[in-house]
Formats: structure tokens, C-alpha cells, sequence
């Protein structure tokens, strides 16, 4: 993230969703049809393009084989965590989203309509996303709150009780393709801030990579190149999990694990009649309140 302009890799994603949305409808693994509105002049311009089968589907070949397993692994986890939050969000009374990015869930899925939603992320993506939302002359929800903040350095929970976040009462918490940019202090603190503000029994959806990804200890397909082009875009990985200390680590900060699914697993949901290449490095987790 750069002063002044708005995460690269958020536009990188924004644009495997959009080429997804270009597939027929009934062949969408997901369906955000937002995402177009997000991109970068030249993205944009290659979404239109994926108008025309043939070029949307040598454009996704171009991608991963330049990129094995990352626009699969985006389509899969946000299919995911849009079936999950539309299963939880009944039995929550607000939603807390932290890192939101271009997150468009509050604006497309039904679950979502009405509820108090809280949009955590830094000030010049949210003024990217106020923009967009109004060029395609949509007033921002009363119900949706976007609080920016800089994590590692604003008081998030101040900032969030400014914005009207009722704190011990049942939360759904999606924190999607953001640890892996912070150091271990800040998850370990957003971990304790949620212990300390959300209510029991409440979600938290979160993703997260394998720490051997990082340093390049465990082999992963597409791990290598994943890194250089995080790294490229000045947006480099920070922080991981090994996956057998994610149980203890929750269980110390108030959390029991429900779930960790390895998106690479999600090939075999039949979200795809033939699969690309998803991620191994790449989790998927889901959390509860105690």
C-alpha cells in the first residue's frame, strides 16, 4: 500500500473476480460484477476484452501460466466466503470487514442488505471505492460504514467506536487477503481486539498463508512466483502460519478453530468441471468467538 494510491494487489484480484463475472451466468464460480468498476485503466480495458469468450479464456491462460494458482485461488476463496457469510450473517447483528480492499459483498449479496456493515481499510482505497460506488450512481448505504484506518498505526478500536461499532454483541468478522501483508504484532493485536469486541459465538472468517511460502522452505506450486510479484508491486508478504499452530495460537487469543481449508482442497467441491490451478500456500479459516 502507497500513500496516495490505492493496494496493486487489490487491483490484481479485482481483476481475476471481473474476468470470472465475464463467464456466463450459470458457469460463475463467483459473480462480483463490481469488480470491472475497480481497475486500473489497463485492467479495465482487458475485463472489456473478456467480453469475447475466446479472448477472456486465452486471457486466463496468459494468467496463470504467468501466475500459477493465483486467479484460480481468488475466484475460489471468494466463492468461500461468499457461501459462508450468506450461511452466518443471520445470526449476526452487525458485520465487521477489516482490510476490506475492493470488497463488494455489502452491495451484492442479500444476506447483507440492511445490516450494519463496517468497512475497515486505509483512506485511499475507500476514497477509490466512494468513487467507483459513485460513477455507477450509488450513494453509499446508510447502513455501511467505511472507517479508515492505517493498521500498525491508528487506534482501530477507537476509530471503530467513533463510527458507532457496538462492541460485545454478536459479529460476523471477515478479514480476507490482509495478514499476509502485516507483521506478526499487528495480527496478534487485531486478534486480541477482536477477543476484546466482539461478542461469544461470533465468526471470524479469515485467510492466511503458509509461513514456509515465505522464506521458501516448503514447495509450493506458484509459491515462488507469487512472491516475486508481490514483491515487484512493492507490496511483499509479511507473515504466515504454519497450519498446525493455528488451533493454539486462536485457542490462546479466546478463538476456537472451526475450520481450516486449504484452498487448493476447493477443486473438489465442484465449483469447476475442470479446475485450474489453486493454491496449497493459500487458507482459508473460520474462527469463533468463545
Amino acid at each position: 500500500m502507497h500513500a496516495g494510491r490505492p493496494s496493486r494487489t487489490a487491483c490484481q484480484n479485482a481483476l481475476f473476480r471481473a474476468l470470472e463475472s465475464r463467464r456466463p451466468a450459470g458457469q460463475r464460480v463467483a459473480d462480483d460484477t463490481l469488480a470491472a468498476d475497480f481497475l486500473t485503466p489497463e485492467f479495465r480495458l482487458v475485463a472489456e476484452l473478456a467480453r469475447v469468450p475466446a479472448l477472456r479464456r486465452s486471457t486466463e491462460a496468459y494468467i496463470d501460466r504467468r501466475w500459477p494458482c493465483a486467479r484460480g485461488g481468488v475466484v475460489a476463496r471468494t466463492r468461500l466466503l461468499d457461501d459462508t457469510v450468506t450461511a452466518e450473517a443471520s445470526q449476526a447483528w452487525q458485520v465487521l470487514i477489516l482490510g476490506a480492499g475492493f470488497d463488494s459483498r455489502p452491495y451484492r449479496l442479500p444476506a447483507l442488505r440492511d445490516m450494519e456493515v463496517f468497512e475497515v481499510d486505509h483512506p485511499d482505497t475507500q476514497a477509490l471505492k466512494r468513487r467507483v460506488l459513485g460513477r455507477r450512481g450509488r450513494a453509499l448505504p446508510r447502513s455501511v460504514h467505511l472507517v479508515p484506518v492505517d493498521f500498525g498505526r491508528d487506534d482501530t478500536a477507537q476509530v471503530l467506536e467513533s463510527a458507532g461499532f457496538r462492541t460485545g454483541v454478536p459479529t460476523l468478522v471477515l478479514w480476507e487477503g490482509t495478514t499476509n501483508y502485516l507483521h506478526a504484532e499487528v495480527v496478534d493485536e487485531t486478534f486480541w481486539l477482536l477477543a476484546s469486541s466482539i461478542g461469544p459465538g461470533s465468526p471470524v472468517l479469515f485467510t492466511y498463508v503458509h509461513a514456509g511460502v515465505l522464506d521458501g522452505t516448503v514447495g509450493f506450486e506458484g509459491g515462488p512466483t507469487t512472491m516475486r510479484a508481490v514483491r515487484k508491486v512493492g507490496e511483499p508478504m509479511t507473515f504466515g502460519f504454519d497450519p498446525s499452530d493455528v488451533p493454539g495460537y486462536l485457542g490462546d487469543h479466546g478463538f476456537d478453530l472451526e475450520w481450516d481449508v486449504e484452498v487448493s482442497e476447493l477443486g473438489r467441491r465442484g465449483y469447476w468441471d475442470h479446475p485450474p490451478s489453486l493454491p496449497a500456500y493459500y487458507h482459508v479459516a473460520l474462527a469463533r468467538r468463545r
